[in-house]
């Protein structure tokens, strides 16, 4: 274990928080149940969205960050282990990882056990990232993969693939025992969804039911959103 990560057990510490970063372009059943098993499987007290201003990893959402946001304080209205963090909406400046985490900590205090979540597809491409490596001394990773896929080293990059195998926790239990440091994977229930796909849908007229929340649907069709934006 890299000399920044300590792991002594530290009875302070309260329940691990997630932190789920996205577009949210739209939000969708994927994205929730991500977020639910994250609270189930590693023993998280809460997560804490939070939809990107301005994503640097990716191309300018379709929709207005306002209305992203929107959408997705919609969805997380039910689940009061779910909170959304407006922070990086406003933000005239691109929405790096990093520097949420930065702000995340001034705000918590250096003892709470944050938890980013990522999937396995944005996990292998951290090293692109902002300061990547400055993300472990502010929190742990937590990635999740495909029942049956679990994340084969072999496929990282050399630095990442290193900073894996140094940090990996051999259970979630460690995520109590640390404000942040260390990286644990999980399966969770795979469901074919996505928002290029469900844009997709939307933008040709077809049906988008039973991939995201009615509330979003109606909000989308309020507002006419994603329609002929292929």
């Amino acid at each position: 274990m890299p000399a920044t990560a300590t792991f002594s057990v530290n009875l302070k510490l309260s329940e691990p928080l997630g932190i789920f970063g996205g577009t949210f372009d739209p939000v969708h059943f994927g994205h929730l149940r991500l977020a639910e098993e994250a609270l189930d499987r590693l023993g998280l007290g809460s997560v804490r969205w939070i939809p990107a201003g301005q994503p640097p990893h990716r191309g300018v959402p379709q929709v207005m960050a306002r209305q992203r946001l929107e959408m997705v304080l919609r969805s997380t209205a039910e689940n009061d282990r779910f909170s959304v963090d407006a922070g990086e909406v406003g933000a005239a400046v691109p929405s790096y990882t990093v520097d949420t985490l930065e702000r995340l900590r001034a705000e918590l205090g250096g003892d709470k056990s944050l938890v980013l979540l990522v999937g396995a597809d944005a996990f292998g491409g951290l090293t692109t990232w902002h300061c990547w490596r400055d993300i472990f001394t502010l929190a742990h990773v937590a990635v999740s993969h495909r029942p049956g896929f679990p994340i084969e080293v072999a496929s990282l990059a050399h630095e990442l693939a290193t900073e894996f195998s140094d940090r990996r926790l051999p259970d979630p239990g460690g995520l109590r025992a640390a404000p942040g440091g260390g990286i644990v994977t999980f399966a969770m229930t795979q469901l074919a969804i996505s928002a290029t796909h469900i844009r997709k849908l939307l933008a040709t007229g077809h049906s988008a039911r039973y991939l995201l929340p009615d509330s979003v649907l109606d909000y989308i069709s309020l507002h006419q959103l994603y329609r002929d934006r292929l």
